[in-house]
């Protein structure tokens, strides 16, 4: 059995099914794991949510922030629908609520052992061991099942910007929420900056990569993630970025996690401006 980790698709659906080809897989006998992110942006959001689904249990995934994004807007709460947003197709499916039944039941945090790997869409404060991680993504994950209006309603916003597990409440649920779908950028405290989107070179003073952090208490653990587009792919500190931007005219990785990390991409056309959420 091979098992390929996949970057942001957000709706390219037609480089999804290229790269799948190129890496032969076979839902038999492989397993996928999707970093987040499945829809939005690109132009065929809603054939991708069906086609993922529909690997059942050749498939593993992880919930992005333009996941929670869709799942906010079809309950209507959260911001709306943007400009960009690539979504309408979704919400106007005959089939809409299955599919967001499903998509509102996959985790935050994956992570197995026999691999080697955990995954998540954008990464770990530095004070998280992936115990506490998976403990924190299960709280949320709970949350999102039973009682979503009222976690959509307090989602989004960039405050606590730093861990504390006195923390309760929507202040927790949303410190999760950032953490695992949203964060790029921590000081060596630990403290979010969830404004800046840049690719390493561009950013200086406190602000480091999450994963480059010392003393990171998942330094130890193997990490794929996705979320950075500007980053692109990258491979350092443990932890393996799969964003190569497809949906912005760059690639589409598959990072193949064992026997051994082999990288494999297809080239995109790009469907938007390049750095956006």
């Amino acid at each position: 059995m091979a098992v390929y980790a996949i970057g942001d698709v957000q709706g390219c659906h037609g480089e999804l099914v290229a790269l799948l080809e190129r890496i032969a897989f076979h839902p038999a006998r492989d397993r996928l794991w999707f970093v987040g992110d499945l829809v939005n942006r690109g132009p065929e959001s809603l054939a991708t949510l069906r086609f993922v689904r529909e690997l059942d249990d050749a498939a593993v995934v992880v919930l992005g922030n333009h996941d929670l994004h869709l799942l906010a807007v079809a309950q209507g709460l959260g911001r709306g629908l943007r400009r960009k947003d690539t979504l309408d197709e979704i919400l106007q499916a005959p089939d809409r609520d299955a599919l967001l039944e499903w998509l509102r039941r996959r985790p935050l945090i994956h992570h197995d052992p026999d691999v080697g790997f955990a995954m998540v869409h954008a990464g770990f404060p530095p004070q998280w061991t992936l115990a506490v991680a998976l403990r924190a993504a299960r709280e949320l994950e709970d949350a999102l099942v039973r009682r979503p209006e009222a976690l959509f309603a307090d989602m989004y916003g960039d405050q606590p910007d730093r861990w504390d597990d006195a923390l309760r409440g929507a202040d927790r649920l949303r410190f999760i929420v950032n953490c695992c779908t949203r964060m790029r950028y921590v000081d060596r405290d630990g403290r979010l900056n969830l404004r800046l989107k840049g690719a390493p070179s561009t950013v200086s003073g406190p602000w480091m990569p999450w994963f480059d952090v010392p003393g990171r208490q998942t330094a130890a653990e193997r990490i794929v993630f996705g979320h950075w587009s500007t980053l692109g792919f990258a491979a350092r500190s443990n932890a393996w970025s799969l964003d190569s931007g497809c949906v912005w005219g760059g690639q589409l990785t598959a990072l193949k996690l064992a026997p051994r990390p082999e990288v494999i991409q297809v080239d995109c056309p790009g469907y938007s401006a390049v750095g956006a959420d």
